[in-house]
């Protein structure tokens, strides 16, 4: 059996999600197909064909496929199924593989498969639902599966070792659906926050905009992203593009400090699969302890300082 996998990248660089994505795939057996769409991503393409377990890549380089688009996306990906017969498809299930891959499956006619964990057999997949407090059991009896990827459930593939060939698709073609208009992207010097070993969350309990340079201290220290708890970020104390959680993003560094969060399930269903979790709340009685590996009752006021200082 075939699969594919399609890669979120930048045109340079193959994203460390779909390096997951590839573990995810090569637990389905068969040969690994890798498409790379975008504009001017041959470097992108080259960077997937020496990923290890990946015996062919598909490039679509196309203007039409600038910012990636996936009105522009779903097409070309669509019929790469059909002429090539594969059976399942594959995508990070980060913003980019959440656009592109419904249309997918709504131009195949399948349903789609979302944010698995766990790849049981060829059709049988696992997933959480109702913010992670449950895992269910899927099993799909469509004959193209569709399906997206929870990144932190997978090891990355090894990014070097392999030598797929690179085949050019010449399909693409603007649909005139939708066009960019443009983008405001935040600019940081502390690590990706889906990506980074560690992250240092801060909660309601911050209780302001200025104090979470308290926050900001310690994870600068450790060479950290910063994150944060959806109270934090509806306060206004930090931009949403920080907020971790279900409606946030999906994080499972190796170690997570969670500061003045209290620990509601939409916060939990981000962040539990953390390797080591410390948590640093004043009330004993919070949610957080329930899973942290550590915990300190405290305020924070006095302890993070402190812990700053004495790293």
């Amino acid at each position: 059996m075939s699969v594919l996998v399609i890669a979120e990248h930048n045109n340079n660089e193959i994203s460390d999600a779909t390096l997951s994505t590839i573990t995810a795939a090569k637990k389905l057996g068969g040969d690994i197909t890798v498409l790379v769409g975008g504009n001017g991503c041959a470097q992108a393409a080259t960077k997937a064909s020496t990923i290890e377990g990946v015996a062919k890549v598909l490039k679509a380089d196309d203007a039409s496929l600038d910012h990636f688009l996936a009105e522009n996306m779903a097409p070309v990906i669509t019929e790469a199924v059909k002429k090539n017969g594969y059976k399942t498809v594959l995508a990070p299930g980060t913003t980019f593989g959440k656009n592109v891959m419904p249309r997918v499956a709504a131009l195949l006619d399948v349903q789609q498969i979302t944010d698995i964990i766990s790849v049981e057999n060829t059709d049988t997949f696992k997933r959480p639902i109702y913010g992670g407090q449950a895992i269910a059991t899927v099993k799909s009896s469509d004959d193209i599966k569709v399906i997206t990827v929870r990144a932190t459930a997978f090891d990355k593939a090894a990014s070097e070792g392999g030598s797929a060939s690179i085949e050019d698709l010449g399909n693409a073609s603007n649909t005139g659906l939708s066009s960019f208009v443009g983008q405001e992207l935040s600019k940081s010097e502390r690590p990706e926050l889906t990506s980074a070993g560690i992250v240092v969350s801060g909660g309601r309990g911050v209780a302001s905009k200025e104090n979470f340079a308290i926050i900001e201290k310690l994870t600068d220290k450790l060479g950290a992203a910063l994150g944060a708890s959806r109270a934090a970020v509806d306060a206004g104390y930090i931009s949403n593009d920080h907020q971790v959680g279900q409606t946030g993003k999906i994080v499972a560094p190796e170690l997570y400090i969670a500061i003045g969060i209290s620990g509601a399930i939409q916060h939990l269903a981000g962040m539990k699969d953390s390797k080591v979790i410390v948590a640093i709340n004043k009330d004993e009685e919070a949610p957080i302890f329930q899973i942290a590996d550590y915990g300190l009752v405290a305020d924070l006021f006095d302890a993070v300082p402190e812990l700053t200082e004495k790293l």
